[in-house]
């Protein structure tokens, strides 16, 4: 997916071998395909910190040409951004909201909103029922099952090692515990704390006193997706301890995870919160972006409630130019 912007082919979160410049909202591995060898890029300091601390390989080169483009706080991770352009090509404003989150999160930058003609936007939650309550009852609810299942055992997370990890070491934090991380989140916690996140935790490369201590007890651990019924096998075994198992994630409302206890916590906003972040956009025309069903579910509910949505199907919106 590509939009044009004052003589710029741009793609956006992905991958498009005809564009001169691509916007990477945040660090995500499914949005970083458009980073390639010799190609400039529009993301964030933070962005670019996060995606060469996980692959030593991996090189970003921002662009300094934002002529017409101005990066707004997505609210989903830290350094996550939405894209804003004046298109001369178009004649109007467009906003690409990227991943984005409504909600206050306490690892990431609050969310910016600005009026835009012209919104292309994430479809993660397309149904009305997509809707997960309040936060801070949830954050409250996952605090309760920490203090009072450390009482009985050993507590596994499972978490996406960026941005939910953070989160979770944060819920953790605010009562008192430090949480053990693998090595995966323990990177990313630098690159967090290095740029004003405080997060107190114990990573399990560090072989100390404190880390030993903490080993000897019930302790809080969380890890990255892969391998976590394996893991929690394996701590079970090592310490002769029941493990419990969690997930805080905005698919535990409406799916099985597979765990002792799940959580809606998500990321991305819900039904209700995309439906603000629309009227706080107020814009002409609205496209879908996200895979084939969420995208078209989403738009279809959007032009129930009245508004001007359809799927954006991977070329630019009628009135736009391919260079």
């Amino acid at each position: 997916m590509a939009v044009v912007v004052n003589g710029h082919l741009i793609a956006v979160d992905c991958w498009d071998p005809e564009s001169t410049l691509n916007f990477v909202s945040h660090a995500h591995s499914d949005h970083i395909s458009g980073i390639r060898k010799n190609k400039k890029v529009i993301a964030s300091r933070i962005t670019k910190e996060l995606i060469e601390k996980r692959d030593h390989r991996k090189r970003v080169d921002l662009s300094e040409d934002l002529e017409g483009i101005t990066m707004l706080n997505a609210g989903h991770i830290l350094g996550s951004k939405q894209m804003y352009a004046e298109s001369m090509e178009l004649g109007a404003s467009i906003l690409y909201s990227g991943d984005y989150q409504m909600e206050s999160v306490a690892v990431a930058e609050p969310i910016e909103l600005k009026g835009s003609d012209i919104l292309i936007i994430d479809s993660t939650y397309p149904e009305p029922s997509d809707v997960f309550g309040d936060r801070q009852d949830i954050i409250l609810s996952i605090q309760e099952f920490i203090k009072n299942t450390l009482k009985k055992g050993i507590i596994l997370f499972s978490s996406y090692a960026l941005g939910k990890a953070q989160e979770i070491n944060r819920i953790a934090n605010e009562i008192g515990i430090l949480p053990l991380v693998d090595r995966k989140i323990a990177l990313i916690n630098e690159v967090y704390v290095k740029n004003g996140i405080k997060l107190e935790y114990l990573s399990a490369e560090d072989a100390d006193d404190k880390l030993e201590s903490a080993l000897r007890g019930n302790f809080l651990a969380i890890t990255s997706m892969r391998n976590f019924n394996e893991i929690a096998s394996r701590l079970s075994d090592t310490y002769c301890r029941r493990v419990y198992t969690a997930v805080a994630s905005g698919f535990a409302k409406n799916f099985n995870m597979g765990s002792y206890a799940q959580f809606p916590l998500s990321d991305h906003s819900d039904f209700k919160h995309a439906i603000e972040y629309i009227d706080a956009c107020s814009p002409s025309k609205i496209y879908t972006r996200g895979n084939n069903e969420s995208s078209s579910v989403f738009a279809k509910n959007l032009s129930k409630l009245g508004y001007s949505a359809e799927v954006f199907n991977g070329s630019v919106p009628p009135g736009w130019h391919k260079r």
